[in-house]
């Protein structure tokens, strides 16, 4: 469910501390029915093992594919422009406490990197040649007294085109990836936490 950017905001998230120059692109929303303010590890973990990019829709997968073409063709993914290059590693601007905390593994299929990985909150961070962006992953108490994973989006576009870029694509985002992504986070809780209650029986 999509979310006022006042639902990051209002958080005392660490990461408020170090980008203050990005801006809240989108915030959404994820039910965890059944959540404790100690799941956050497990939801992390529930993300890793069913929630990748293997289980998008027909559409999502169609809008990712032709990105990827779109971004071989015109440069746009070109290692110059990625993190560590075009743009500083969120990690440099990390306190010392943070930069010693657990960063969170990697894969080569998951194109955002690890900046910090922390009890309630981690981090990950991608660059191109159109922005430079933040995904948020935070675990807060809902209305309804269970906790829920909430993802915000923060972004630091790279000029004009980036800001161009970010406006045509925010449509898919919304009425696509979105919705699917929501789906597909959200059964993974269901399938990790049906699996952890079958083994502790």
């Amino acid at each position: 469910m999509r979310l006022p950017i006042s639902s990051y905001t209002s958080q005392p998230w660490r990461i408020h501390e170090f980008t203050g120059d990005f801006a809240v692109e989108d915030a959404w929303s994820f039910r965890t029915p059944g959540a404790g303010p100690g799941d956050f590890p497990r939801m992390l973990a529930a993300l890793r093992e069913h929630g990748g990019l293997a289980d998008q829709s027909p559409p999502v997968k169609f809008l990712f594919d032709l990105r990827w073409k779109l971004g071989e063709l015109f440069g746009w993914d070109d290692p110059k422009a990625g993190v560590g290059r075009r743009v500083a590693s969120l990690r440099e601007r990390l306190p010392g406490d943070l930069r010693d905390a657990p960063r969170g593994p990697d894969d080569d299929a998951m194109p955002l990197k690890a900046v910090y990985e922390l009890d309630t909150e981690a981090a990950r961070e991608l660059a191109n040649k159109t922005v430079h962006t933040v995904m948020h992953l935070g675990w807060v108490q809902g209305a309804g007294g269970e906790y829920e994973l909430r993802m915000t989006v923060l972004v630091k576009s790279n000029g004009w085109f980036g800001r161009l870029y970010m406006a045509s694509i925010a449509p898919f985002r919304h009425l696509i990836v979105y919705p699917d992504l929501t789906r597909r986070w959200e059964r993974a809780w269901r399938l990790r936490r049906h699996h952890d209650e079958g083994t502790s029986r």
